[in-house]
């Protein structure tokens, strides 16, 4: 055991950072291995926009929960790969509406039996995946309610 590893909860942070690298990597390999050129980082965008085919930037930033600012700069990678188009919203100019081209489907298509392979890696990592699942959505809405940052200032000044 190392350092980190023996910090608990104080290195939650790097410990699911930790974890979340080594996800990418192994969905980097697993992608390449049947022969789809995908990034992990796209995922979000490309599974939303699936599911719900028009949507517009906020929309799909409200979906995935990144700022604004992160969308537009996949936005502009699955564009540049011709995975995504945009139009004009024809009811409002400002707004520009997402939606997967015929190559984006296709990947979808492609992408689909794979994703079940990988629901099925995810399930035999450990007995506790729903209890993985649980407890970060329980944390998620705790920090919803009242951020991390609140809750150190608070304990700070109670102090």
């Amino acid at each position: 055991m190392n350092v980190i590893d023996e910090s608990g909860i104080l290195a939650i942070s790097t410990r699911l950072q930790r974890l979340a690298e080594t996800l990418r990597k192994d969905g980097v390999l697993i992608y390449k291995a049947n022969n789809i050129d995908f990034e992990p980082k796209w995922f979000p965008v490309i599974y939303t926009l699936h599911f719900k085919p028009v949507l517009s930037v906020v929309e799909i930033a409200n979906e995935i929960g990144y700022t604004h600012p992160s969308t537009i700069s996949l936005l502009k990678e699955l564009e540049k790969e011709k995975l995504i188009r945009s139009k004009k919203d024809k009811a409002d100019e400002r707004k520009r509406l997402i939606q997967l081209t015929a190559k984006g489907h296709a990947l979808v298509e492609q992408m689909k039996p794979v994703w079940e392979i990988m629901k099925g890696a995810a399930a035999e990592l450990a007995n506790t995946q729903n209890n993985l699942m649980k407890a970060i959505a329980e944390v998620e809405e705790q920090i919803s309610e009242q951020s991390f940052f609140a809750r150190a200032q608070r304990l700070r000044s109670s102090k």
